[in-house]
């Protein structure tokens, strides 16, 4: 879901605190992300981010970021040049409606000032930041729009810079007559659909609008659904939410969405390697289980030979023949292949019979194998659905390793020397998380030593977790039980079995897949794994 015009209305009132402020530096991200790094008066350095990607628009203060494009795009290098060590004085928005002016005062290299404005348009489709002068003319913008796109309004450096038409709505703060049959979207400014659902919802359980209303604007906390979020708990939904302070909430918001688009860009063969392979192999295992079960009966292609050699002069060569079994006496039909004698119909039964007794063994070797598959690619399944870039690179190289996927040209980067392993420093206890096959063998394998923690949750595929500490306390115990819960299948279960045992007790699978143990012997913890608790605890004790 986009920001809708309230929800930016409560971010500009947020960023007021904040101006006047100078824009120290000026980067772009990406093609449709740039940060503004601004410091406002008596108050630590932020990081302003406007995106104007068609389905994720955005503006928010980042506590965290990426690294910068190492290239600065065209638009960059002329808000540098115009605006760059300008200030904000002030933020406006015209009828709650998905646009923002931010007034710049600038000075330009004979020490003039400059005044200008820079238009933030977060509305889907046509989302544009874009540099307007003093007088009203379009500078530049990161999206030129030329007539054939949009006859009603020209992008291009030198046009007039209008607004975008708007239909005439209700003041959200002001509204009175309210039609309680119809969306709040045509009725009054600065609504989306979701928004405007949840407020008819609640009004008809007898809370008021202003009510409602007065809640979102003084908002301080973001509700984050699957898909969807606001400023207020979206009740009509009946769905679990996260909640986090309302700046920070976009900042896990737009996190994991970016995280989840850079995967898919960078590692998207991985995830169709992965699911191609268990696919391939959940159709593989029922056909050998069905040719077992028919090589089962091969003794009774023995019994077809001996009976063809024994009855071979007597017999009259037809499609079927009956005979008399040797153990029982009781008639067994025959089937005859009319292209061959009785003789050669024998010597096919014996060597079918061979053939399925030595098959037997070999179809139990390949239902074993691939059960092995499914259950080794199920769990990158699931460890994927949790890992970073960084994590989903090293499932790469496993599966590079492994020959399920070619590699990619050569770099002249170092290879890194230890896997990207997931650090907590806990009341001084070190507890490592892997949360790959890559990761999860160096920390069982070559991390350890005999006498540290080793935790890993009971019947489901997940993290194996390390805890270095002389006599750890219980509190110590559940959190890295918690931490196994988490990062597996059980995350979203109650009452998850988590094994533990020192490290003296594992022992590597011979011939399995990378990241394979066993337990000699062990104790089990039973964990309700909480999100943002663990959340929590990975901000603040990560190290």
């Amino acid at each position: 879901m986009a920001m809708d015009g309230i929800l930016i209305s409560i971010i500009k009132n947020q960023l007021q605190d904040y101006l006047p402020c100078k824009i120290n530096k000026i980067h772009n991200i990406s093609e449709e992300e740039i940060v503004f790094t601004i410091k406002p008066y008596n108050m630590p350095t932020s990081r302003l981010v406007m995106n104007v990607h068609s389905n994720t628009n955005r503006l928010f203060l980042a506590n965290y970021l990426e690294n910068s494009s190492q290239n600065p795009s065209n638009f960059v290098m002329v808000l540098r040049k115009m605006i760059g060590s300008g200030i904000i004085e002030k933020i406006e928005q015209e009828n709650y409606d998905r646009i923002l002016t931010f007034s710049i005062r600038s000075y330009n290299e004979f020490g003039d000032i400059n005044n200008y404005s820079l238009q933030l348009e977060l509305m889907g489709k046509y989302a544009n930041l874009i540099l307007v002068d003093s007088q009203g003319v379009i500078i530049d913008a990161l999206k030129r729009i030329p007539v054939y796109e949009n006859s009603k309004r020209f992008i291009h450096p030198g046009a007039k810079y209008q607004l975008p038409s708007q239909e005439v709505k209700q003041d959200p703060l002001l509204a009175s007559s309210i039609d309680e049959n119809q969306s709040l979207v045509k009725q009054i400014y600065g609504f989306s659909p979701i928004l405007s659902k949840e407020f008819l919802y609640r009004m008809k359980q007898g809370i008021s609008y202003q009510t409602v209303m007065q809640e979102l604007m003084h908002t301080q906390t973001l509700y984050i659904y699957d898909k969807e979020f606001h400023g207020i708990e979206l009740t009509h939904l009946e769905q679990a939410y996260k909640t986090y302070p309302f700046m920070e909430g976009f900042n896990q918001l737009y996190n994991q969405l970016e995280q989840k688009t850079r995967i898919k860009e960078q590692c998207g063969d991985v995830f169709r390697c992965v699911e191609k392979e268990k696919a391939k192999n959940m159709k593989k295992l029922p056909k050998l289980q069905e040719a077992y079960e028919k090589a089962q009966d091969y003794d009774k292609y023995k019994e077809y030979g001996d009976l063809l050699f024994s009855y071979m002069y007597s017999l009259k060569k037809e499609e079927k023949v009956t005979l008399p079994s040797f153990e029982t006496g009781e008639d067994i039909i025959i089937p005859i292949d009319m292209r061959f004698d009785i003789k050669t119909n024998a010597n096919k039964y014996y060597q079918k019979y061979h053939k399925l007794k030595r098959g037997q063994s070999i179809l139990l070797e390949q239902i074993d194998l691939c059960k092995e598959e499914i259950a080794y690619f199920t769990q990158l399944s699931t460890q994927l659905q949790t890992c970073s870039i960084e994590d989903a690179l090293e499932i790469r190289e496993e599966l590079v390793n492994q020959k399920f996927l070619f590699e990619k040209k050569k770099t002249n980067r170092k290879k890194k020397k230890m896997p990207n392993i997931l650090h907590l420093v806990y009341d001084d206890a070190d507890i490592y998380v892997g949360k790959n096959n890559i990761q999860n063998n160096y920390i069982t394998h070559h991390l350890s030593r005999k006498n540290d923690l080793w935790f890993h949750v009971k019947d489901y595929h997940g993290s194996h977790v390390l805890l270095k500490q002389e006599n750890p306390e219980e509190d110590t115990i559940r959190l890295c039980a918690n931490l196994a819960a988490y990062f597996s299948q059980g995350k979203d279960s109650s009452s998850v079995p988590v094994d533990y045992c020192p490290i003296s007790q594992i022992k590597k699978v011979p011939g399995s897949k990378i990241g394979f143990v066993t337990m000699k012997s062990y104790k089990t913890i039973y964990i309700d794994p909480d999100a943002n608790e663990i959340e929590k605890t990975i901000k603040e004790y990560k190290k």
